[in-house]
């Protein structure tokens, strides 16, 4: 048994709350939202993330980050990506700092950095690792079988907490890739929002499988020339997160795309939601990262010039389908 601590209120940090739970461990969670740590802790439910889901009665909640950190031996990092370094100054102003568990999939916009990055640059030393794959919070949380990658540069903590997590409906497996699983993590989404305008757009089900694979060719290229391996690009963390999140009504991201195909403003799609669309705040600095580092990535492009620069949608998928043929690689 261990003390495990979850930075997050939202669908994910409480899944991965149950996860922990269920492997024998004492959970206590922060969530920045008082309403939902008082129903965390008289209800034992997050009714306004994850309704319908009973919690275990080893969940715990707090709106103190000191409670957390003070007291957890490993902590998971569940924040929306565009929030982690802010989340990261409230960890680096705690006395106590347990490895860290990154689990925020996305680049983050102003900076092009990773998450590990923003870690590394707002907590120096911190131990670290971080988790990705094909994840939906509600079947994570119902004890439905899922598979994830936990990667770090030092492998006996990715381990820790592979073993820490692990469990029969939850199988971690390790890596060193660091870099590999963060891209492949952020890239999906801004993938599935792509395949979700063809299918809100009536392009049918070849255009869709057309933009993953091809989709995937630009992650992995991207990956790549950040330093990561192609084999982990092919693994749970990379093509099995993109087969997930562009091919289901349950990715955030792929309700978007499906949402901006059929008419719908990006406004209109995000007004009133808690719940994050990731790949609507990653696809600029995707795109500026490929620029860095001279990669093509035209089907990033294309969601970026229909996100944020008022691209219609009809032309930026002409532009796609008029590209000069080519080799495939």
């Amino acid at each position: 048994m261990a003390r495990i601590g979850i930075i997050g209120g939202g669908a994910w940090g409480t899944a991965l709350g149950l996860v922990a739970a269920r492997a024998g461990h004492d959970v206590r969670l922060w969530a920045r939202e008082p309403d939902v740590v008082e129903i965390i802790n008289a209800r034992h439910e997050n009714s306004r993330f994850l309704s319908g889901v009973t919690l275990h009665p080893a969940i715990n909640a707090s709106a103190a980050m000191g409670d957390i950190m003070g007291w957890a031996e490993l902590v998971a990092l569940v924040a929306p990506a565009q929030h982690v370094r802010a989340v990261a100054g409230l960890i680096r102003a705690t006395p106590s700092m347990p490895p860290l568990l990154v689990c925020a999939k996305g680049i983050e916009q102003n900076s092009g950095l990773l998450m590990s990055e923003v870690l590394e640059a707002s907590v120096p030393g911190a131990p670290l690792s971080v988790l990705s794959g094909p994840t939906f919070a509600r079947e994570v949380a119902e004890g439905k079988p899922t598979a994830v990658t936990i990667a770090g540069r030092d492998t006996a903590l990715a381990r820790r907490f592979a073993e820490a997590f692990g469990g029969r409906s939850f199988r971690p497996y390790v890596s060193d890739d660091l870099v590999g699983a963060q891209v492949g993590g952020a890239v999906k989404n801004v993938l599935a929002i792509a395949a979700g305008i063809a299918i809100g757009r009536g392009l049918g089900e070849n255009a869709r499988a057309a933009l993953i694979t091809r989709g995937f060719a630009e992650m992995t290229r991207l990956a790549l020339a950040k330093g990561a391996r192609a084999e982990t690009l092919a693994g749970l963390s990379g093509l099995g997160d993109l087969v997930l999140t562009a091919g289901s009504d349950q990715s955030r991201n792929f309700a978007l795309g499906r949402a901006l195909g059929a008419g719908t403003t990006l406004a209109a799609h995000l007004a009133g939601r808690d719940s994050v669309a990731e790949g609507a705040a990653s696809a600029p600095a995707v795109v500026a990262l490929g620029a860095k580092l001279n990669v093509e990535l035209p089907i990033a492009q294309a969601v970026d010039a229909v996100l944020h620069r008022g691209a219609a949608i009809d032309e930026a998928i002409g532009a796609l389908l008029a590209r000069p043929f080519k080799t495939e690689r």
